[in-house]
């Protein structure tokens, strides 16, 4: 082989290697570019908010795009030696849950959820913008006078203490009827009705024998004297004590001489409520002739249910509206609380004392009462009746923990009043609660599943349990349940 075939050989020999390198720098790229082509995100981030995501692509109300996660970044962000794995939460927030490693309906993993993040598992994280849209507010947990109004529905009646019945101690018959309607008013001394009863005409002619006695005996022994002095007390004594008014009974010391008929006079300013005598009638010892009533109080019987029933206190003053006058104001006061409940309206009567000097107010009108109570014991720790959620067995009310994060937790209520709930368990003095779209919330950010986890040991086991079954679900049933969460 001569010198230049030997050069030629060379040439053609680097040749080859230095193409061959070249090829294989260009087809490297291509390999690289297809294993990138392959390489799925999971989801999308907002880009300036890595907690709002999305499982397509899409665009911020900035117009920016969302940010790719691929597994490999979820996977080098996971923190190891969390500890034990207590169940798997759906990667998009939804209430759903899987005691084992699981896919939702986009293919994402299921997240893990370690025994150290029980707690913060219990928050409810929503953004910024969902915050401003749902119109959420929030307002402090502090102590307030709880005042109650309470309304409740009384009629007026007779105030039973200035109710007075007219009644004879004897035996005897009606002449005649001075006072003859119901509803009649009369005043204190009047004379009702004129009667004749043998009994008073003996009654009268004993005192005057008497007294005829006492004056016979003027010049005669000083104790003959008083004990004649002391039958002629007795005799009218018992006039006296038979009602008989003292004008007639003067009329009779100074005639000296018996009186047919006699009258019976009212004891009280008041109206005749009833009236059973009749002219001409007979009438018996301790028959009632008239009831008459003072009206210038009265009662209120007021009807109030039984939660507002420790609200009503002795000496409260209340505030009455009648119906039959409109433009008119009346006041009184809790005189007494009658100690039975109704128990088919579950109400408790209660009695209150009202001036009636003017006559308006009218035994049976209807009127409407409103007591203004105040718990007198102290401050009461209190927030709004709006930031409760009540679902029948237990209430519960969002606590905001800072910006965006919401803590749920069980309370415990009291006494309410005007729009205010006594807190005796579950809240502090200074605690924020959400007092407005807390429901949207509920919606929003899956609540019930917050809430479940508060109580997670114990539906866990059981979910164990089931896992066979979890696993063997078929794919539509599978989809129907994610919906359905």
């Amino acid at each position: 082989m001569t010198k230049y075939a030997l050069l030629a050989s060379a040439l053609a020999l680097l040749l080859g290697i230095g193409s061959g390198y070249w090829l294989a720098g260009k087809q490297q790229p291509v390999e690289k570019v297809a294993l990138v082509a392959e390489r799925k995100p999971l989801y999308y981030r907002h880009p300036m908010n890595p907690k709002v995501t999305s499982p397509t692509p899409t665009k911020d109300e900035m117009g920016m795009d969302y940010l790719p996660v691929y597994a490999d970044e979820v996977s080098q962000t996971a923190q190891p030696n969390k500890g034990r794995v207590l169940y798997y939460r759906h990667p998009m927030g939804a209430a759903d849950t899987s005691p084992v490693p699981k896919k939702d309906e986009m293919g994402m993993d299921y997240l893990p959820v370690y025994e150290g993040e029980a707690t913060s598992s219990k928050l409810l994280s929503i953004s910024p913008e969902k915050i401003q849209k749902l119109g959420v507010k929030t307002e402090n947990v502090q102590y307030r006078d709880l005042t109650r109004s309470i309304r409740a529905l009384g009629s007026i009646q007779v105030d039973e203490r200035l109710l007075h019945t007219v009644n004879a101690k004897f035996e005897g018959w009606i002449q005649r009827l001075q006072v003859n309607s119901t509803g009649q008013p009369v005043k204190r001394g009047q004379p009702l009705l004129d009667i004749y009863s043998p009994d008073l005409l003996t009654a009268q002619q004993e005192y005057l024998i008497a007294k005829q006695g006492e004056i016979s005996l003027e010049q005669a022994s000083p104790q003959a004297l008083a004990t004649a002095q002391q039958l002629t007390r007795n005799a009218l004594q018992r006039l006296k004590n038979w009602d008989i008014g003292t004008a007639q009974l003067q009329r009779l010391q100074e005639r000296e001489l018996a009186i047919e008929t006699l009258s019976l006079q009212s004891p009280v300013n008041g109206v005749v409520m009833e009236k059973p005598a009749v002219e001409g009638m007979r009438f018996m010892p301790g028959e009632v002739l008239f009831q008459i009533a003072d009206l210038s109080r009265v009662w209120l019987m007021v009807d109030v249910f039984e939660p507002d029933l420790e609200w009503v206190k002795l000496g409260q003053d209340v505030s009455v509206n009648i119906n039959a006058y409109p433009d008119k104001s009346f006041h009184g006061q809790v005189s007494f609380i009658f100690p039975t409940l109704n128990t088919d309206t579950r109400t408790v009567k209660v009695r209150v004392d009202m001036d009636n000097a003017q006559g308006f107010l009218k035994p049976g009108l209807y009127g409407s009462v409103e007591l203004m109570a105040t718990q007198q014991r102290h401050r009461e720790l209190s927030v709004p009746d709006s930031a409760i959620l009540d679902s029948g067995t237990r209430q519960v009310a969002l606590v905001q923990v800072d910006d965006g994060r919401f803590e749920p937790r069980t309370v415990k209520i009291g006494h309410q009043a005007n729009g205010f709930s006594e807190v005796l368990e579950g809240l502090q003095d200074g605690d924020h609660v959400v007092t407005r779209a807390n429901f949207l919330i509920d919606a929003e950010s899956n609540l019930k599943s917050a809430l479940d986890s508060m109580s997670g040991a114990e539906a866990m086991p059981k979910a164990e349990s089931n896992q066979d079954d979890t696993l063997a679900m078929p794919e539509h049933e599978h989809n129907q349940h994610v919906m359905e969460h």
